[in-house]
């Protein structure tokens, strides 16, 4: 039978069969994983590289990686009416995010960072029911700002309710990166994820590239163990395969119910923190990560 999806083209599903929530939730998963570990192993980066380096760089390896895959595979440019959405992608997630959380992280501890990641479920939530139409229930509302509001809390709690210059570039980046899920998420139903990534990627090649070589001619670079592994992880983790799966999961479930995943990811991002960043991690952690998965639980669960 034909049934509206929460795009504006009709899909079409075999009678008696249902998506594989599961499977697109273990996804989904995947890809939160992967970003969890992006503001640690930026802080990383930050040690050898400065930060219009180290984005540009992240951003030309994970475009080359990209591009070989598609020239590999030999996949066909996406429809012209495809390139727009994936203008929006590029300058949300590409270059967007990955600049203005490089810049917050120069002066704010990854835990303070880790707010913006509290917010961005919700915000990526409202943006794609103004983009895609999308009506989530009552209840799944409800869950979702009380989890917001405990990821704030926390992370607020975490970084001494302080605000500093750092906080001007994390809301800009909650913002455009919320954009580029939305539109990622949306292409995502017609183009395989991985192929949403990778033209994305190679779209910002033109301007990557020469602002790449313009950084490293006044940035100094100092190699070492710590910055080139924080390089290789937010190029090819965080900003090519966690990206790949993630659309891939939003795909599978929906954009409000995979965004609200990422409630897990600021404490996530704590705990990678503690450990190989050596941060110090509070008794709330437990707390918060409970009422979190609660959340979470309830927030999958909700009809949309």
């Amino acid at each position: 039978m034909r049934v509206q999806s929460s795009a504006t083209e009709p899909i079409t599903i075999a009678v008696g069969r249902k998506p594989n929530t599961t499977a697109g939730t273990l996804v989904a998963a995947v890809g939160v994983v992967a970003f969890s570990l992006t503001f640690p192993a930026t802080a990383w980066g930050l040690e050898g590289f400065g930060p219009w380096s180290l984005v540009g760089v992240r951003s030309v390896l994970a475009a080359l990686i990209a591009g070989s895959c598609l020239l590999a595979l030999r996949v066909p440019v996406p429809a012209r009416r495809h390139w727009a959405g994936l203008a929006v992608v590029a300058g949300g997630v590409v270059v967007g995010f990955p600049m203005l959380t490089t810049l917050a992280l120069r002066t704010s501890t990854t835990s303070h960072a880790a707010v913006v990641v509290g917010l961005l479920p919700l915000t990526t939530a409202l943006l794609s029911a103004l983009r895609m139409g999308t009506r989530p229930s009552r209840t799944f509302w409800t869950a979702a700002l009380a989890g917001a509001a405990a990821v704030l809390a926390f992370t607020v709690q975490q970084s001494g309710g302080s605000l500093s210059s750092a906080d001007l570039y994390l809301f800009g980046s909650l913002l455009v990166c919320a954009a580029g899920y939305t539109e990622g998420g949306r292409l995502a139903k017609v183009i395989p994820g991985w192929q949403v990534v990778g033209w994305a990627l190679v779209l910002c090649l033109p301007f990557s590239v020469p602002a790449t070589v313009v950084a490293l001619s006044y940035e100094p670079v100092h190699l070492t163990a710590h910055s080139v592994t924080g390089l290789l992880w937010v190029a090819a983790g965080s900003q090519f395969l966690g990206l790949v799966v993630w659309y891939r999961g939003m795909a599978m479930i929906g954009i409000p119910k995979a965004s609200q995943l990422q409630l897990a990811q600021p404490l996530l991002t704590l705990v990678w923190s503690v450990l190989l960043l050596g941060e110090h991690l509070t008794v709330a952690a437990p707390l918060t990560a409970a009422a979190v998965l609660v959340c979470i639980a309830v927030t999958q669960r909700a009809r949309g």
